[in-house]
């Protein structure tokens, strides 16, 4: 097989949500030589960036994208399996900090969230519901991740939200971190209130705007 016969082959895994097909093609990669990046990069993003499209439309839901990103981990383990360190953290299109703010139990429209990140290649710290805002902060600098993730269900949590931003703004690290909220009660309008960098209103729109946020802080 060739390069794109075999990249056409990770994006059918995905789409089909098919760990074994995952599998043969990542194999299939490894015994031509291709390249891992470009192959995580290609056909496996191409794959996902299909799955984010349907779920957008409602023709694919949570348990499709869990089965996909299960398909596409599987893949990514065995082509990353050589690589050394500094290519691995290559491999990975950044880290985030994901949370419930403080106060608020709710946390499917996070979880949804969570398992984009993930299935887009992002190396996600899920820290749960109801996080401290100190907590926030200081799994944000132990984890020294690029981006803050905080949903809000209930109008009165979202304050939490600005505290974090007011928090990390205290102990001078606010630049360090792209931070971004959303939330069924959350608006863009709020996000740029409380100096958060992005808002959106849907899964796949979190990491389009991630990844925008991410290449500008980079200079890509």
């Amino acid at each position: 097989m060739d390069k794109q016969e075999i990249n056409e082959k990770l994006k059918q895994s995905i789409v089909d949500m098919d760990p074994d097909l995952a599998e043969e093609a990542a194999n299939d990669a490894v015994t031509a030589g291709l390249d891992p990046l470009e192959c995580i990069s290609g056909g496996l993003s191409d794959g996902m960036a299909v799955m984010s499209d349907m779920f957008d439309d409602g023709e694919a839901f949570v348990p499709d994208l869990m089965m996909a990103s299960e398909a596409f981990e599987t893949a990514v383990g065995i082509l990353t399996a050589n690589l050394s360190e500094a290519e691995r953290s290559q491999s990975s299109n950044g880290k985030v900090l994901i949370m419930t703010v403080e106060g608020d139990i709710h946390d499917i429209g996070k979880n949804i969230v969570k398992t984009m990140f993930e299935a887009n290649n992002f190396k996600v710290y899920d820290l749960g519901r109801d996080v401290a805002t100190d907590t926030v902060v200081q799994k944000a600098k132990e984890y020294d991740v690029d981006v803050i993730c905080g949903s809000a269900l209930m109008t009165t949590t979202m304050a939490s939200q600005r505290d974090i931003i007011n928090r990390l703004k205290e102990e001078g690290i606010r630049d360090r971190y792209i931070v971004m909220f959303g939330g069924a009660p959350v608006s863009e309008k709020w996000c740029e209130e409380i100096g958060a960098d992005g808002y959106s209103d849907t899964a796949a729109e979190a990491v389009e705007v991630a990844r925008k946020l991410l290449a500008a802080k980079r200079g890509e």
